[in-house]
């Protein structure tokens, strides 16, 4: 992977430690920079949503809000840094980094899963430093739906003002040392959102939320859900190359659901039909653009979640690079809103949309009317 020599130092660094019990962060880290993790056959959607250009938006572009709110804390836009790495020393630098565009940006940023970090406080300062750097900013941490007895020390590493609840079924049932008993795990979030005293979201981690599931969610009094939508990185995808040399059976099975899930178009649409207008959604899952993000937030998302842009940033041109992305990111939402005469991120919600193709397909066959999304305002 091309970059300069600092990134490739730091790449170096993850490909060459290979002593401990927390090897697994880092090739989940190595692969995603160096393999093309993304799904194959299957879209986030994106390119089937189509916005109505507006010739006269009788706005002036310099005047355009981002600004929005985060269960409660302001934030510059609706952008977050999705949780993507900890557990391991060397990813100390990469969450260092990315914490330093987050606050110089004023934008939310998410942890990977802190179970590493609870077990082992060695390695606890590779999560602390996003607080450590980034002081004001609100910050999401992360622990699996089948760990939440860790969830008080999760909060308590790095300060959170969110706590995520990742759901990876897939990922688990494809990985050699996958956890797969899923019992009981809707009872244990209802049970914790009960007991913390800060907002509970789940985290799925790119197979997408159901309506389904976001009504049994909704139920359990979540304050708020990131549909991880299929079409971004593919986390079976992942596990296949993790899998290859160690557990050929395992890298089969794996291949087979590379492309499982549902679009993230779609998961937005879904979540918010049944997650109602109160609950907070993050759309994430192959959000490569500021156009992106303008669509998944007219399709019913309150915020958009970039994980694997920001990685290959950090990677290959580090601060300076991640700073850029999030200022092109910024740009185009801000474009894509000015092109169809939106001031404010609550506008943008009500804005008509054209869908087509695939998206269309799995709307038309869940039973949605396709002619509401192009009839709004």
């Amino acid at each position: 992977m091309a970059g300069t020599d600092a990134s490739k130092s730091l790449l170096h660094d993850l490909e060459n430690n290979k002593s401990d019990t927390t090897r697994r962060k880092i090739e989940h880290l190595i692969i995603s920079a160096k393999e093309n993790v993304e799904a194959i056959k299957k879209s986030p959607g994106f390119s089937d949503i189509e916005f109505i250009h507006n010739s006269l938006p009788e706005i002036n572009k310099n005047a355009i809000l981002l600004e929005t709110e985060f269960f409660g804390y302001p934030v510059s836009a609706p952008i977050i840094i999705a949780g993507m790495t900890g557990g391991h020393p060397e990813t100390t630098k990469i969450n260092e980094i990315l914490a330093k565009a987050a606050q110089k940006y004023n934008i939310p940023m998410g942890v990977g899963s802190q179970r590493a970090g609870v077990e082992n406080p060695d390695v606890q300062d590779s999560f602390k430093v996003v607080r450590n750097v980034a002081p004001d900013i609100p910050i999401i941490g992360n622990i699996g739906a089948t760990h939440i007895h860790f969830a008080n020390k999760a909060i308590e590493m790095i300060d959170a003002n969110v706590l995520a609840v990742h759901l990876n079924p897939l990922q688990e049932a494809v990985q050699p040392e996958g956890d797969v008993d899923s019992r009981g795990m809707l009872a244990a979030i209802e049970n914790l959102v009960k007991k913390v005293n800060i907002p509970v979201i789940a985290k799925e981690t790119g197979a997408g939320i159901s309506c389904k599931v976001a009504s049994a969610l909704v139920k359990a009094k979540i304050a708020g859900i990131d549909v991880g939508g299929a079409g971004g990185t593919s986390w079976s995808g992942v596990e296949v190359y993790r899998s290859r040399n160690e557990d050929s059976l395992k890298a089969k099975v794996g291949e087979t659901f590379w492309d499982w899930g549902i679009p993230t178009s779609v998961s937005i649409i879904e979540t918010r039909k049944c997650g109602g207008d109160k609950l907070k959604i993050i759309g994430t899952g192959g959000i490569r653009s500021g156009l992106d993000a303008a669509k998944a937030i007219a399709l019913g998302a309150d915020y958009v979640g970039v994980a694997l842009p920001f990685l290959n940033a950090a990677l290959n041109g580090g601060l300076k690079a991640v700073e850029q992305l999030i200022k092109q990111f910024m740009e185009e939402l801000r474009v894509a809103m000015y092109l169809t005469g939106n001031k404010t991120i609550a506008d943008l919600k009500n804005e008509p949309v054209l869908i087509f193709g695939h998206t269309r397909q799995w709307l038309e066959a869940l039973g949605y009317d396709i002619s509401d999304f192009s009839k709004r305002k």
